[in-house]
């Protein structure tokens, strides 16, 4: 794929599809890394002398944060320290004329891409796509997080315009390659476990991990398969509909059973109290953390990692009496020298709470879904549209 510095940019009319899709309290938009990272990508650009046209989507149409841009333009001008134009509405006509009118170093963002006719369904026939097929020199897409969508403001222009990579998906695009080569330690947590899955048979099938550490409900699930039971437990999978991906689980385990880490011991809750039980004696109450024994273990394969992914927490750590575990991981994991990789909102969520320097981690990933999706083996159909039209 061509990468951003692959294109003369100064007075050139680059469109850069970001995600600045943010969280909406009280009916604003509410700033985040996100919109931080994508704002020094803007910036970069448009000090090169670019005329950036910007675009983006918030939530989907049926949703409560489904909204426009303009609210999300101002906070990207306070953001880049300068002007930055909103133009309102789904007229070509006026996207036309606007961009008629920039001058170098000019930024302009466009309504919400999901507002436009046909962005998800029939993009062939999309009209933002046909408006800046006409007026744009390069396309940039700059968010790995919606390049697993196939979507017209995603992948439409790859089509007819020269397109390529922008600053922030070049950075996690690379810090994916450095989890290639030598043996990767996989931390997995939070609740996705059908996800996490997903991941744990393509990375432990592929030989690429030395162990998988498991938390959060990902590992209540495992306990589960492995015969360590408890009511809760129980209730938990069933209402969760992962009850019938225990064979699944059993089966992940018996293969690589040399290579997961269950816990060793786990807090539960008791009427919001936090009791530590060893895995053999699980009680009665839902599992909430693992345990302090555990945290232990953990971190010793942690500081003895050549390199570490971590997706999603240890526990309910937004609850003080089971934060440890995933504060005690995110710890090691910042006091290691090994290369991490953090995925998984909940991840960074805790690394804010908690207030470690984002840069005692490799890479801070705000990938989602579509990461997910990489880390799963699948290919992702804004990348693949990257590398077709870079053969052209």
């Amino acid at each position: 794929m061509r990468e951003v510095e692959h294109f003369e940019v100064s007075g050139k009319r680059i469109v850069e599809r970001v995600d600045i899709n943010l969280p909406i309290e009280n009916g604003e938009p509410v700033a985040n890394p996100r919109i931080r990272r994508h704002a020094q990508s803007i910036r970069e650009l448009s000090s090169r002398g670019a005329k950036v046209i910007v675009t983006a989507h918030q939530g989907r149409k049926g949703d409560k944060d489904f909204m426009g841009l303009e609210k999300h333009a101002k906070m990207l001008s306070g953001l880049v320290g300068k002007e930055v134009k909103f133009l309102p509405g789904t007229d070509e006509a006026a996207v036309e004329r606007e961009i008629a009118k920039m001058l170098p170093g000019d930024i302009l963002v466009l309504e919400n891409a999901r507002m436009w006719e046909n962005e998800e369904k029939n993009i062939g026939e999309n009209p933002l796509t046909r408006v800046l097929a006409r007026n744009a020199d390069v396309y940039l897409l700059d968010a790995m997080s919606v390049a697993h969508r196939e979507h017209a403001s995603v992948v439409g222009l790859t089509k007819y315009v020269k397109s390529g990579v922008g600053f922030v998906l070049k950075q996690e695009l690379s810090a994916l390659e450095k989890m290639e080569g030598g043996k990767v330690l996989l931390v997995i947590g939070g609740g996705k476990v059908k996800d996490s899955l997903r991941i744990m048979r393509t990375w432990l099938d592929s030989g690429k991990v030395s162990k998988a550490l498991l938390g959060g409900a990902v590992s209540v699930f495992f306990l589960y398969a492995d015969g360590y039971r408890n009511e809760a437990s129980r209730k938990y999978l069933e209402e969760e509909g992962l009850a019938e991906l225990l064979p699944e689980g059993k089966e992940l385990l018996e293969k690589h059973r040399g290579r997961i880490m269950l816990p060793s011991d786990v807090a539960i809750s008791r009427d919001g109290e936090r009791e530590e039980c060893a895995k053999g004696g699980l009680g009665e109450g839902p599992i909430f953390d693992i345990g302090s024994g555990t945290v232990a273990q953990y971190r010793q394969e942690i500081l003895a990692a050549e390199k570490i992914l971590i997706n999603g927490p240890m526990g309910v750590y937004e609850l003080p009496n089971f934060s440890a575990g995933t504060r005690g991981v995110l710890g090691a994991i910042a006091e290691s020298s090994a290369f991490s990789l953090v995925g998984g909102g909940h991840t960074i969520s805790a690394i804010e709470k908690f207030q470690f320097p984002e840069d005692k981690f490799g890479y801070v990933s705000l990938s989602g879904k579509a990461l997910i999706e990489y880390l799963s083996g699948k290919e992702l159909p804004a990348l693949k549209a990257l590398k077709d039209s870079s053969s052209k």
